[in-house]
C-alpha cells in the first residue's frame, strides 16, 4: 500500500468515525437530586466512569438542604428524580408531609438504595441515652424521613417523648455540624457522619439495628413524568446499577476511598476506609442490586403509623412501588 493510499483511508476513517459520532443521539440530561453523603457512591462512580452516558442519559446532581426542598422541587418540576429515605415520598402521599403541595404528589419509589446507615449521636457531653432528658434534639424535618425512627429509638433508650424537645434543623450534613458546635444535643447521623462525629469526641448511642429490616435511601418520580421518559429512567437506573457494581469490585478499593475523600468536608483517607467498610459491608451496605426491601419498607410504614398525623394504618409496601422500569434495566 502506497503511502498516499494509506493516508486516504486513514481521512475516510476519521471521516466516517466523526459522521457517527455526530448522528448519535446526545444523551438526555436528567436532573436528580439527593442528600449529601456517603451513601451516593454508586452515583458519583457511574459519572466518573461514564455508566450513565453510556446508558443514554448525562446526571446534573444537586444536593438538597431538607426534605422539604427536595420534594417540593421533584413536585414543581424544578428535579427529574429524588434520592432520599423511603418516608419523605410515603409522608407526602398520605398527605403527612410539612410541605403543603397544591395536588396529588404522583410520587411513585423506582429504586432501592440502602438501609440507612442509621446512628443516634450525643452531642457534647451526652453519653447515654438517659443524658437527653430535658435536652434537645434536632431531625431533618418533624413528620418526615428520619425523625419517627429517632422518636423510636430514644424511647427504647428509655426516654419518654415529653422529656425531650425536638427542633427540624434540616439535612444530615447539617445537623451534623450543629451537633458538633454544640448547638443540639443529639440528633440521627447517616455514614460516614458519624464517623467524622465520634473522630470529634462525640458517642454514637445505638443504632438502627433494633427496629430490623429498615429501607433507608430509595429512587423516586412522579410517576406522571416517568410514563414520557420511560427510557431515560430505565437509563439512569442501568448506568446507577453499574455504578454500584464498579464500588463492590475490591480492585477498585482505593478509587472509592478517594472519592469518599473527595466528596465528604471533613473526610480523611483513615476515616474513608471505615466509612468504606460500613457503606459496602456484605450485610447491610449499599444494595448490590438497587433492590427493594418490602420488609424495610413495612418497618417504615409501623413507624408511619405509630407516630404520623392524621393517623393512617399503613401496611402495604406495594402502594408505594413500581419495579416496573427497575425490571427494564433487568432486562437487557
Amino acid at each position: 500500500m502506497t503511502g498516499r493510499l494509506f493516508r486516504t483511508l486513514l481521512a475516510c476513517l476519521v471521516l466516517a468515525a466523526a459522521a457517527a459520532r455526530a448522528q448519535s443521539p446526545a444523551p438526555t440530561p436528567l436532573r436528580v437530586v439527593t442528600f449529601d453523603g456517603g451513601w451516593n457512591l454508586g452515583v458519583w462512580a457511574a459519572q466518573r466512569q461514564g455508566f450513565f452516558e453510556a446508558n443514554g442519559v448525562s446526571v446534573q446532581l444537586a444536593y438538597t438542604p431538607s426534605s422539604a426542598a427536595l420534594v417540593t422541587g421533584l413536585y414543581d418540576g424544578r428535579y427529574d428524580i429524588a434520592m432520599a429515605t423511603i418516608d419523605n415520598f410515603v409522608a407526602y402521599q398520605e398527605g403527612q408531609g410539612e410541605a403543603k403541595l397544591p395536588g396529588d404528589p404522583d410520587f411513585v419509589v423506582v429504586m432501592g438504595g440502602d438501609g440507612g446507615f442509621l446512628s443516634v449521636v450525643g452531642g457534647p457531653g451526652v453519653k447515654s441515652f438517659a443524658d437527653l432528658r430535658g435536652k434537645t434534639l434536632s431531625v431533618d424535618a418533624m413528620t418526615t424521613g428520619l425523625a419517627f425512627a429517632l422518636r423510636e429509638l430514644v424511647a427504647r433508650g428509655g426516654v419518654a417523648e415529653s422529656d425531650v424537645t425536638y427542633v427540624r434543623a434540616g439535612g444530615t450534613p447539617l445537623r451534623y455540624r450543629d451537633l458538633v458546635a454544640g448547638k443540639h444535643d443529639a440528633t440521627l447521623l447517616r455514614t460516614p457522619f458519624e464517623l467524622l462525629a465520634s473522630e470529634r469526641g462525640l458517642v454514637v448511642l445505638g443504632t438502627a439495628e433494633s427496629l430490623g429490616a429498615y429501607q433507608g435511601t430509595v429512587t423516586a418520580v412522579r410517576r406522571s413524568w416517568a410514563m414520557l421518559h420511560q427510557a431515560a429512567l430505565t437509563g439512569f437506573i442501568r448506568g446507577y446499577r453499574a455504578g454500584v457494581a464498579w464500588i463492590y469490585e475490591p480492585a477498585n478499593r482505593e478509587v472509592v476511598e478517594a472519592l469518599l475523600v473527595a466528596n465528604t468536608r471533613d473526610m480523611t483517607p483513615a476515616l474513608a476506609k471505615r466509612s468504606y467498610d460500613i457503606l459496602l459491608a456484605a450485610k447491610g451496605g449499599i444494595a448490590r442490586d438497587a433492590a427493594l426491601d418490602p420488609e424495610g419498607i413495612r418497618t417504615v410504614l409501623a413507624l408511619r403509623t405509630k407516630y404520623g398525623r392524621p393517623q393512617k394504618t399503613l401496611t402495604d409496601p406495594a402502594k408505594y412501588i413500581d419495579e416496573t422500569w427497575m425490571r427494564a434495566a433487568a432486562a437487557r
